[in-house]
């Protein structure tokens, strides 16, 4: 929800608050919606030099090299059973401004337990990487931009179970992270990469106006609204997750797009059944969004803002 550029130590509101615990919080889309199963793949991102952006992702995120060729290469899970992020190199790519342009505003990888955020952490102060760090209620997370200013968190999620309402809409916050906690968390075992069981989590834009936002992600492509009296920002997800995808207009009110030349986000992947993937851009196509069909398996939309999401099984 936030990146290093937000202070982290601003005071917080602290009246009481009348929660409830989660069940199904949100509110749903009155017509058809995306399923529980619902879930991110990779994200596809242009950087302006490969091998720095290479020795970064391995380096300090600890992500290991799936595939590799001239253009570009896609990276995952130590394991190399999960891909998380691909790579296509545009020389001399234009490096993102910390504020005022469309587009990407982070990806957001999920780690499969505090341990491992514990593990992550210390990783981070033991190479003196600069990171922020926020307490969002639902999750804890850290924050990074990569060698081209690519936003990027790391974070884990709190039990659902503990996750609370208020007038209907999950509670979430930017609070200041508890580290020595967290760090406290890893035990005696140390960052070994990117574990087993790590995910794309999330997606967080910066968008032109959140009610155009919402009618392309929400009632034409079917995700469920968390949170939306978050300042300036609308929270979405599927299966009463705390989100899936963040939307934000904190880029100003003439905030341009990424052009062609930038580094920049050129693809994000939302992974249902195949049924629920072929609805869902119909439903687009049918609200007059622009999509296409690429093989079978997958559809490819752009939103308002020239910001590209695939539908795959």
């Amino acid at each position: 929800m936030t990146d290093p550029s937000i202070s982290l130590t601003d005071p917080v509101d602290d009246a009481s608050r009348d929660v409830d615990p989660v069940v199904e919080p949100g509110l749903a889309h009155s017509g058809w919606r995306l399923p529980a199963a619902t879930h991110l793949g990779h994200v596809s991102l242009q950087i302006a030099d490969l091998a720095r952006s290479l020795s970064y992702y391995q380096r300090v995120l600890g992500l290991a090299v799936l595939e590799q060729n001239a253009a570009g290469a896609t990276l995952g899970t130590a394991d190399g059973v999960t891909a998380l992020v691909h790579l296509t190199e545009r020389a001399s790519a234009t490096h993102v401004p910390l504020h005022g342009r469309l587009g990407l505003y982070h990806f957001a990888i999920l780690l499969p337990d505090r341990a491992s955020l514990g593990r992550f952490l210390v990783h981070l102060s033991e190479i003196d990487e600069r990171v922020g760090a926020s307490d969002h209620l639902v999750s804890e997370a850290l924050y990074l931009r990569d060698p081209d200013g690519l936003g990027i968190e790391v974070y884990a999620d709190r039990p659902r179970s503990s996750w609370r309402r208020v007038s209907g809409q999950l509670e979430m916050a930017t609070e200041p992270l508890d580290a020595e906690s967290v760090v406290r968390s890893a035990g005696s075992d140390p960052w070994r990469g990117m574990p087993a069981g790590t995910t794309m989590g999330h997606v967080h834009l910066h968008v032109g106006d959140l009610d155009e936002a919402a009618a392309f992600y929400h009632t034409a492509l079917g995700f469920d609204k968390m949170v939306w009296n978050y300042p300036g920002a609308l929270f979405l997800a599927a299966g009463g997750y705390h989100h899936h995808l963040g939307l934000n207009t904190w880029a100003g009110a003439n905030a341009p797009r990424p052009s062609d030349a930038d580094a920049r986000l050129l693809e994000w992947r939302i992974v249902v059944p195949r049924q629920d993937a072929k609805r869902a851009a119909e439903n687009l196509a049918a609200a007059g969004y622009q999509v296409a069909a690429l093989d079978g398996d997958s559809w490819v939309a752009m939103d308002p803002w020239g910001t590209s999401v695939r539908l795959l099984i």
